[in-house]
């Protein structure tokens, strides 16, 4: 996972609802990128709602969040409608911005290993570095705990 203190590397991804985000275009607004495994799992669908509740509240303290899976913009926007998620969610289908962030590692499941998504998040701050990396997150309170953070810079 990428430190705290380096530059977040910059990308440019499809976004649900026809855009293109690029990291670098959103400054110097404070950045939520919340990596996740798959749409539509049980510990997803709830970081997702999780973060969509507190939309509002992040969006008044002015950042911007997005949830980033190597999951396609088709297979979102039924995330999306089925869960009723206003949280952006872009799509890394070639892995590269997870890579680029250190979320794409080895994983352990029933006995098997397996290349996946860490649930991991990271802070972006208005100068473009990483402010708060949370590798390997549990759901409960974590939205909340992000929130807490952007609320500090």
């Amino acid at each position: 996972m990428i430190d705290a203190n380096e530059m977040a590397p910059d990308f440019t991804l499809p976004s649900t609802g026809d855009t293109e985000v690029t990291l670098s275009a959103l400054r110097p607004a404070p950045v939520v990128l919340f990596f996740y495994p798959r749409d539509n799992t049980s510990g997803c669908t709830k970081e997702a709602i999780a973060f969509s509740e507190l939309l509002p509240e992040f969006e008044a303290a002015g950042a911007k969040v997005f949830g980033i899976s190597k999951d396609s913009l088709s297979s979102h926007d039924k995330f999306i409608s089925k869960q009723n998620l206003n949280v952006p969610l872009l799509s890394d289908e070639n892995g590269s911005v997870c890579e680029d962030y250190g979320v794409w590692a080895e994983k352990k499941m029933y006995g098997k290993t397996f290349m996946g998504i860490v649930r991991s998040t990271v802070l972006i701050d208005a100068t473009g570095k990483i402010s708060r990396s949370w590798p390997k997150v549990k759901v409960p309170g974590h939205a909340e705990e992000v929130l807490d953070a952007v609320k500090a810079l």
